[in-house]
């Protein structure tokens, strides 16, 4: 568990005292990413679990003029979304392309403010959301 949370030159190429990945940090320190990494790993694992022990207890989040869109029932959507928040922070937490979760991350977070709506509760939803986002473009190859 160790070697995924942190941030180690296990599979990278150790040159001196730098490790190169397939992209190279851009704007933030190594430390900075590794601690939004890992934070927004812990908060899409946590809640994607809480999300699957009673999915129909979360459809209340769910705004009513988004109902008749919905591909199934409020608690079957609900079910996928603790799913996706799980694959999302295991996947942040490995460290593989980071990009790629990141930008899910973002993209779900910006769908679960619309679909809320701004209040109370999803107002945090916008801290993580620029979170994932600048995690998002730190870590997009400079290939693309």
């Amino acid at each position: 568990m160790v070697l995924l949370v942190f941030d180690e030159c296990h599979y990278y190429l150790d040159y001196g005292n730098y490790c190169y990945t397939e992209y190279d940090y851009k704007n933030m320190s190594r430390t900075s990413f590794t601690i939004l990494r890992v934070g927004l790993a812990i908060t899409f694992l946590w809640i994607g679990l809480l999300i699957l022990r009673d999915p129909a207890s979360w459809t209340g989040f769910i705004s009513p003029w988004v109902e008749p869109y919905l591909i199934g029932t409020p608690t079957q959507v609900m079910f996928g979304t603790g799913v996706l928040d799980i694959i999302v922070g295991a996947w942040l937490l490995v460290n593989y392309k980071t990009w790629i979760p990141a930008s899910l991350a973002a993209f779900h977070l910006f769908v679960v403010i619309i679909v809320s709506g701004i209040n109370s509760i999803t107002v945090r939803d916008i801290g993580l959301f620029t979170g994932a986002l600048a995690l998002a473009f730190d870590s997009f190859p400079e290939k693309y």
